[in-house]
């Protein structure tokens, strides 16, 4: 059985550096809240996972929104 060829999609247009910054603003929140309701001394590590999070988020904001380079 063969299979008949179809062409590819166009690529979807997006908003990647808006993707990257919603989340990056989630984690921020939820760093946020953890300094205001500390957690229990043995969940400290939610607040790295937290600040960690916001870290990469602005390296991928960085990343997505400089020029694309051929």
């Amino acid at each position: 059985m063969t299979q008949q060829w179809h062409p590819d999609p166009e690529p979807i247009e997006t908003n990647d550096t808006a993707a990257v910054g919603i989340g990056t603003g989630l984690w921020a929140i939820a760093l946020v809240a953890l300094l205001i309701f500390r957690p229990a001394p043995e969940n400290t590590w939610w607040i790295w996972t937290c600040l960690t999070g916001v870290g990469f988020g602005l390296l991928g904001m960085w990343i997505v929104s400089r020029p694309r380079r051929s």
